[in-house]
């Protein structure tokens, strides 16, 4: 977890991000939030002096509050100023980013499932509006006002979308299913990016294959995932993909939104894990990926650590030892290229330290498979005869079941 100065940092990253200026900021520490407005109540008219001296129009606080802390403080600050909380951000700033039609509903559903239950506080003006019994503790069956009657309409429609969005994702994530298992027969290993927002991952991609991905030094500059082909030293080709970057308190409506997308990571062969190593808080950034990805529980596979933004480090730097890295890690430069191909001869040899063995005899019909073994792993061995081709080689445990009926005893 960052300290709570190199947080609100972020923060303004963030809110820099979604087109805002920062004109100030406030902190209070304390044992555990107020329950009705998250900080005290003398913290809350300091938030307004400060707020009326800086002509403030939003407030955001760095975390994410509950329904009566946003309601209360919204009753407090009035309709002129707009309260965000960080998962609110960050929710805004995946909408403005999102390209694809499945990133833009992976984001209105998580918008909508953190509103559902935030909606009471755009209705209060119209409960009041039906008198003084109605949704009150001396009000009877058909006294409701029309302030809880257009919740409860707003509350069924938000419900029948989220329910829509659902369903569409679900036919995305069966198509992703039914792509992934026909990669895994015909194509090439895969290697997932990993890794904080903005530790350089886009341009690492584009420094090892050449692709067009967009960089920017902003926070979640990218959403979609981009799969690309890069040839490693032994002239294999293999498919690394980038994904959505991480950040600590990564709200759980993202997590969950972009399961389908972050299923890619599920079925990759090694995991790239590219850290900023400029960054003053770099280890609580690993930690935060670290967090995520037991989250997604993909925290067993295989992991190489590219300690990014070599470049900007003083030469005496050693970022392996001052982070206490324990995986495979290589010190690169994205920009530069300051020990790419170092990395991947790492990735290289990890590919092949977690292959399994496997020796089979393949009729010379089943191309398909000697292709396979070719291409998802490695042959040590192969003997033709009249029967087939007999082959020694280490294969990726999960693709041995399309080996099982040629599989020889040792």
């Amino acid at each position: 977890m960052l300290p709570v100065e190199e947080s609100l940092d972020e923060l303004a990253r963030l809110a820099d991000t979604a087109g805002l200026e920062v004109v100030g900021r406030i902190t209070q520490r304390f044992d555990r939030p107020n329950p009705a407005t998250y900080i005290g109540p003398g913290k809350v008219e300091e938030v307004k002096m400060l707020v009326e001296e800086t002509e403030a129009d939003v407030i955001i606080f760095d975390d994410e509050l509950t329904p009566r802390h946003q309601r209360e403080l919204e009753k407090i600050f009035g309709d002129e100023t707009k309260l965000l909380d960080r998962t609110a951000l960050i929710l805004d700033i995946f909408a403005l980013h999102a390209q694809t039609h499945e990133g833009k509903l992976q984001v209105e559903l998580a918008q909508l499932e953190y509103r559902l239950p935030r909606l009471t506080r755009m209705w209060t003006h119209l409960a009041r509006q039906a008198g003084g019994r109605a949704g009150g503790g001396n009000g009877g069956v058909g006294l409701r006002g029309p302030g809880e009657t257009q919740l409860e309409a707003d509350r069924r429609e938000i419900g029948q979308r989220i329910s829509h969005i659902k369903s569409q994702l679900e036919v995305v994530r069966a198509r992703r299913g039914r792509h992934r298992a026909k990669r895994q027969q015909t194509e090439l290993r895969v290697v997932a990016i990993v890794g904080y927002t903005n530790a350089g991952k886009s341009t690492l991609l584009n420094c090892l294959s050449g692709a067009n991905v967009l960089e920017a030094d902003m926070l979640f500059a990218t959403l979609d995932p981009t799969t690309r082909r890069v040839v490693l030293p032994s002239g294999q080709e293999v498919l690394f993909t980038d994904t959505v970057g991480f950040i600590q308190k990564l709200p759980t409506q993202i997590v969950a939104a972009f399961r389908a997308t972050l299923e890619e990571i599920q079925d990759a062969d090694v995991l790239l894990h590219v850290v900023d190593t400029t960054h003053p808080h770099a280890l609580a950034q690993v930690e935060a990926v670290e967090d995520t990805l037991a989250t997604l529980e993909v925290d067993h596979l295989p992991l190489v650590v590219a300690l990014n933004k070599a470049d900007l480090l003083p030469k005496d730097a050693d970022p392996i030892a001052d982070l206490g890295v324990e995986d495979p890690a290589v010190v690169v430069s994205a920009r530069t290229g300051i020990g790419i191909d170092a990395l991947l001869t790492t990735l290289e040899a990890s590919l092949t330290q977690y292959l399994q063995p496997l020796h089979v005899m393949l009729p010379y019909k089943r191309g398909d498979l000697v292709g396979m073994l070719y291409e998802r792993g490695q042959v040590d061995a192969e003997t033709h005869s009249e029967e087939g081709v007999e082959i020694y080689g280490r294969l990726p445990a999960r693709l041995f079941p399309y080996f099982e009926t040629y599989r020889l005893d040792d």
